[in-house]
């Protein structure tokens, strides 16, 4: 039997992960057996600089994080080696970054994820790290937004021009 110690901290980093978890807008579970330090450690850098939170987490500390809540379901999935990413405001920041590492990996596997407290499957993760990046979309949608007025502004400059031009003959 654990000393009161022991169990006052491993209660205190149940109650720290179901926060973490419950203010977070996406999290990936994945299996990082076989990386080296050196791999985990560039991961673990990529994934600081873009805002996500990654750590490594026994199984049953991520069990009771998430009993009684929608997220129970992950519990199918906390077998062997399991670390998780958290992130509190990029939906595509952690999957694309841990797929594309799952890639170049073989021993590095994604188990599940969750997007807005509801679980997500692998194929799911794939497709939201396939995703461009929130800079890349709004950049997207203020093209589209100025493409009719900048057409509308060079129609104008054409009829100015031509004008311009006719008057000065």
């Amino acid at each position: 039997m654990p000393n009161a110690s022991v169990l006052e901290m491993k209660k205190q980093q149940v109650a720290d992960l179901s926060q973490k978890i419950s203010a977070a807008i996406t999290g990936v579970l994945v299996d990082y057996s076989g990386i080296s330090v050196a791999d985990d450690t560039a991961l673990r850098k990529e994934l600081r600089e873009a805002g996500i939170e990654y750590s490594v987490i026994k199984n049953t500390i991520i069990s009771r994080a998430i009993a009684g809540t929608e997220l129970e379901g992950l519990n199918s999935v906390l077998e062997g080696n399991t670390a998780v990413a958290l992130s509190n405001e990029d939906y595509t920041a952690a999957a694309r970054i841990l797929c594309k590492y799952a890639e170049a990996h073989e021993n590095f596997k994604i188990k599940a994820g969750f997007l807005d407290g509801k679980i997500v499957d692998v194929a799911t993760v794939d497709s939201l790290a396939k995703l461009p990046s929130k800079e890349v979309l709004l950049a997207t949608v203020l093209s589209a937004f100025q493409a009719p007025i900048a057409a509308f502004a060079r129609a104008v400059q054409a009829i100015v021009d031509k004008d311009g031009s006719a008057a000065e003959e």
